[in-house]
């Protein structure tokens, strides 16, 4: 039994640094990704059987600048954690969620140039897993571990319901654009609210939802202001609870 177990630690040990790689690698080929398929700046209108145009539910464009800085911040942790931390448990718990996620998000900008539907259900996926990432990491290492997560995980639960209030509206689905808009931007606030109270305290999971629904607000100006109070009201309430577990 003595003999075994170094062969057990060894596998062990193997097992994780083999993750750590794949994570470095799902991390390049997924901020590779806008320059294999083209940047992506929202779903075209032409793609929905109502066209979308000027959908109150969409950011303002330059909230989409956002991924420069989770791509960047995604590969150097995952360079950190292949040079540093390879066999560290603590990080080794986030690398099979966030394998799955980047792997899913390599191919997604060439999905959603194709499908909206397709696309929706896709990042739905990358949402639950990089959340189970954020949801597993340490507050150890937290400036190359936690933070990118965080980030990651708070700019994919704005756009996955915005995705939603997309098709909603896209499809033709009961409540219109408005509609569709008010009731997407409540979804992300309810799943913030969860993960806020369900984590260890995470302002930067919150600053990246903080910053969609501002450019949500700012998308929407005058034109709608029901969408842009509540866009600003949420922002404000994720800021505030942010705050009290600081």
């Amino acid at each position: 039994m003595k003999e075994n177990q170094p062969q057990r630690a060894s596998g062990r040990t193997d097992a994780a640094r083999m993750k750590a790689i794949l994570t470095l690698t799902a991390a390049i080929f997924f901020a590779a990704s806008p320059f294999v398929s083209g940047a992506f700046g929202g779903f075209r209108p032409d793609q929905f059987p109502i066209p979308q145009d000027n959908p109150p539910v969409q950011p303002a464009g330059y909230a989409f600048s956002i991924w420069g800085l989770i791509y960047l911040w995604l590969i150097v942790s995952a360079v950190y954690g292949l040079f540093h931390s390879a066999e560290d448990p603590a990080w080794d718990r986030t690398r099979l969620p966030l394998i799955l996620s980047l792997g899913v998000g390599a191919g997604w900008i060439a999905v959603a140039l194709a499908s909206p539907v397709w696309a929706t259900i896709l990042i739905w996926f990358m949402l639950i897993t990089a959340l189970w990432a954020f949801l597993a990491a340490p507050m150890t290492d937290r400036w190359v571990l936690r933070v990118p997560l965080a980030l990651y995980a708070g700019w994919l639960t704005a756009a996955s319901s915005v995705s939603i209030g997309l098709l909603g509206a896209g499809y033709g689905i009961a409540m219109g654009q408005v509609g569709w808009a008010i009731a997407a931007i409540l979804l992300a606030l309810v799943i913030a609210v969860l993960i806020l109270r369900a984590s260890a305290p995470a302002p930067e999971y919150a600053a990246a939802l903080v910053w969609a629904l501002i450019a949500v607000a700012v998308a929407n100006g005058t034109a709608h202001l029901m969408i842009t109070g509540l866009a600003l009201l949420g922002a404000a309430a994720l800021v505030a609870l942010s705050l009290r577990k600081t």
